[in-house]
């Protein structure tokens, strides 16, 4: 056989194998990196602040601010005036807690001792209290009648002028006076705990009244 044609087709099946691994390889486009991954962003709940000029305390946007408040059940005679921020109606609904629970801050000026035993209606004994440095005399008292039950916890500012208090109000109704199912038993430990969080947002700027 002649040279030249064995030659000639090896070099065109060498072009033929060359081309091949060209068209199937060489013109492939390198995968693209997998795009970076963005961490959510979280945003804080959002919150209203109310200031006098002797506190200022931060609450949960959601909550209703009353600025009309008072509390008549110590003495109807002397009521105690302050602000109430009213728990939202998308806590309470379809639970046995009632709308007019809430933390309120109430202030009694000429008060003698700052204890918060003064804040309540029945005879209780106040016990001293530390949450972030703040010193407290806390009160309880709870009582029922026709189903309902109320929850009160009374915080006062020790030695604060004019005498400041954070009074944790509960009031619900009985579960079982309902059809099975068709309430449900509010959270009562995540209440406490948003009631806790408006309590320590509070800051007392104390009074330069001598």
């Amino acid at each position: 056989m002649n040279k030249n044609y064995i030659i000639g087709g090896a070099l065109a099946f060498f072009v033929i194998i060359v081309g091949t691994y060209l068209i199937m390889h060489g013109g492939t486009s390198p995968a693209p990196a997998p795009a970076p991954t963005v961490a959510p962003v979280t945003q804080a709940a959002a919150t209203s602040t109310y200031a006098t000029t002797s506190y200022s305390v931060v609450y949960p946007a959601t909550f209703t601010l009353n600025s009309s408040y008072v509390y008549d059940q110590v003495n109807p005679k002397k009521p105690i005036l302050g602000i109430k921020l009213v728990v939202p109606m998308s806590v309470a609904t379809g639970t046995n807690l009632s709308l007019d629970s809430g933390v309120a801050i109430e202030q009694l000026p000429h008060a003698k001792k700052c204890t918060g035993d003064i804040y309540l209606h029945d005879n209780v004994r106040a016990n001293s209290f530390s949450d972030n440095g703040v010193e407290f005399s806390v009160a309880s008292s709870s009582g029922a009648g026709a189903g309902n039950l109320y929850e009160e916890t009374v915080y006062a500012i020790t030695g604060s002028v004019p005498c400041t208090a954070i009074r944790y109000f509960i009031h619900s109704t009985s579960i079982g006076n309902y059809p099975p199912g068709s309430v449900r038993e509010f959270d009562h430990a995540t209440l406490i705990a948003s009631f806790d969080k408006i309590r320590q947002s509070l800051v007392f700027m104390p009074s330069t009244t001598p």
